[in-house]
C-alpha cells in the first residue's frame, strides 16, 4: 500500500508518504503557486523513493491550497488533518495548538484524533508565522533567531497585535533604545495570551501538543506553558502534522 498526504500551506508545502508501515517526509517553500508546489514536492519525494505518481493508491490533500491539487482523491480540512496527525505524534494529547503561516488553531480531540471542538484565528495575521516574519524583519533579524533572542529576557509590554501596527510599534521601541530581546519576549507573551484565550473556549484538557512551523520557537513554547499552566509538547516533526494526518486518513481509505 502506497498513500500520500499533501499539506499546501501559505509558507511551506509538506508531503508525507506511507509505504506499508514506513513514513517518508518532505517539505519545501510553497512559493507563488500552491498547485505547482504540491505537485513538485510530491513528485520529488516519489522519485527519490523510486515510485511513480500512478502507483499511489490514495492521496489526501489539505491546507489552504488543497483545492488546487486536482490529482488528489480527496480534500480534507486542516482542522481534521492536524488533529489526526498530532494524535499520532503525541499519543494521549487532548489539545492541539497549531500556529501556521497565516492562521492559528486550538483543537480539542479524543484519543483517536477525532475533533471534538476547535477555535481558530484566520481573520488577521496576529500571532502567526507571517506576523513573526514581519516583526523579525523590523528587528533586522531572521525569524529563526527570535527564540534565542528572547531567552531569559524580561518581556516588554506591547500594545498591538495587529501586524501593521505592531511593526510600527516595534520600530518605535527600537528607536527609543529598548532591547531587542525584551521586545521579542513581550511579543511571545502576547501571542501566548492570545492562544490561551482561544483555548479557554474549549474547556478542560490534559496533554497539549504544539505543532506547526512556529512550534520550533522554544521561547514561545515556554510562554505557552506559563500561561496554560501545563507542559506543552513539541513533537520531532511538528511542521508535518497536517500532511501526516492527511496520509493517515488516506491509509484509512485503503483498508
Amino acid at each position: 500500500m502506497l498513500v500520500a498526504g499533501v499539506d499546501v500551506g501559505s509558507v511551506a508545502t509538506k508531503v508525507v508518504i506511507i509505504k506499508d508501515d514506513t513514513f517518508y517526509f518532505r517539505t519545501a517553500p510553497t512559493g507563488w503557486s500552491p498547485r505547482q508546489a504540491g505537485t513538485e514536492v510530491l513528485q520529488d519525494l516519489l522519485s527519490d523513493l523510486g515510485y511513480r505518481k500512478e502507483e499511489l493508491d490514495y492521496v489526501v490533500a489539505t491546507g489552504y491550497g488543497r483545492v488546487s491539487l486536482g490529482f488528489a482523491d480527496k480534500t480534507v480540512t486542516e482542522i481534521t488533518c492536524h488533529a489526526r496527525g498530532a494524535a499520532y505524534l503525541v499519543p494521549g494529547c487532548s489539545l492541539v495548538i497549531d500556529i501556521g503561516g497565516q492562521d492559528s488553531k486550538a483543537i480539542k480531540i479524543d484519543p483517536q484524533g477525532q475533533v471534538l471542538d476547535f477555535a481558530m484565528n484566520d481573520k488577521c495575521a496576529a500571532g502567526t508565522g507571517r506576523f513573526l516574519q514581519v516583526i523579525a524583519a523590523a528587528l533586522g533579524n531572521d525569524v529563526s533567531e527570535l527564540s534565542e533572542m528572547a531567552a531569559g529576557r524580561t518581556p516588554l509590554a506591547l500594545n498591538s497585535m495587529c501586524a501593521v501596527f505592531a511593526e510600527s510599534e516595534v520600530i518605535g521601541l527600537l528607536a527609543s533604545g529598548h532591547d531587542k530581546g525584551e521586545i521579542v519576549a513581550g511579543l511571545h507573551h502576547s501571542i501566548a495570551r492570545r492562544i490561551a484565550s482561544m483555548v479557554g473556549r474549549l474547556g478542560s484538557f490534559d496533554r497539549v501538543a504544539f505543532t506547526g512551523g512556529v512550534a520550533r520557537n522554544d521561547s514561545l513554547r515556554q510562554c505557552l506553558e506559563s500561561v496554560l499552566g501545563t507542559d506543552v509538547i513539541v513533537p520531532e516533526n511538528c511542521q508535518m502534522a497536517g500532511a501526516l494526518g492527511a496520509a493517515l486518513i488516506a491509509r484509512g481509505y485503503c483498508k
